[in-house]
């Protein structure tokens, strides 16, 4: 919409055409203000200054899921779809694209994620990567079982590495664990960050909605273990400006909420940006 009026300034500029009833009046327009008018969008009398653009975001799609933004019990992705294994190659491709999956569990996505997923997986057959889907949705009910496992297992302490229930990135139905072949039966680890296949998803999932949802370097701000295979999708606009700017989802949030305080400071409608506030649990 924006582009459309600035094309019609733009054309009203040119033609010299003015408003019925202003043909004597100078346009206060310039060729400058339609830069702006492209580049800072304007909702009623308060521009929106955050890089990615209020309409470029889905709440659902960014949800911030961890210890100190839980999800309920009962939260689940909506639509959500089931990540049906093609018939792969002898060579272990996946000779009719979509997802391998590296194990017979029935695993769900939701359903825009696992779409660009398909999208994502068959553009790296291209290029000569094939990867495996590991792990997926995981309901507030199956994070409550891990997580005790995992204490139970390590003495009853935390150690980082399966989130608390309410906290893990995998109920919102947009993070998945995504491998290689080799790696398709291993315990994870950080080693995984070598292999070709974790670099193409570093270097090209922003094409296609995802991000490494937690970093090597971004460790005190997720306050979770570096997973390089773990990626989370967040659409295409979200996800370039994380991956190019180095940051986490965390921190996106941290910015989107001083974009917002700034937007509503300036008179901004709060019906707008009340979607994409989140409040904390503790």
């Amino acid at each position: 919409m924006r582009r459309i009026l600035a094309a019609m300034l733009g054309l009203m500029l040119i033609t010299g055409l003015v408003p019925v009833g202003a043909e004597e009046e100078e346009l206060e327009f310039s060729i400058d203000d339609l830069v702006d008018l492209e580049e800072i969008p304007v909702y009623g009398d308060a521009g929106w200054t955050f890089p990615v653009d209020l309409m470029d975001m889905e709440p659902d799609m960014i949800r911030l899921a961890n210890k100190h933004y839980l999800l309920g019990k009962d939260y689940g992705p909506e639509p959500i779809m089931s990540m049906v294994s093609r018939k792969a190659a002898k060579d272990g491709s996946n000779a009719n694209g979509g997802v391998n999956k590296a194990s017979g569990s029935k695993m769900q996505l939701q359903e825009t994620c696992g779409l660009a997923m398909v999208e994502m997986f068959e553009a790296a057959l291209q290029d000569g990567i094939t990867l495996y889907l590991k792990s997926a949705y995981r309901s507030y009910q199956t994070q409550n079982t891990m997580y005790y496992n995992r204490l139970e297992k390590n003495n009853g302490k935390d150690d980082g590495w399966v989130s608390k229930p309410g906290a893990s990135d995998h109920q919102t139905g947009l993070g998945a664990d995504i491998v290689s072949r080799s790696w398709r039966d291993k315990a994870m680890n950080a080693k995984f960050a070598e292999t070709d296949e974790a670099k193409w998803l570093y270097d090209n999932a922003a094409r296609f909605g995802f991000i490494l949802r937690y970093p090597s370097d971004k460790e005190e701000e997720t306050e979770i273990n570096f997973e390089p295979w773990h990626y989370r999708y967040v659409g295409i606009p979200a996800a370039q400006y994380i991956m190019d700017n180095k940051i986490c989802l965390e921190e996106f949030h941290e910015q989107l909420q001083a974009a917002i305080d700034r937007f509503l400071e300036d008179g901004g409608n709060p019906d707008l940006v009340e979607p994409y506030i989140q409040h904390r649990s503790d």
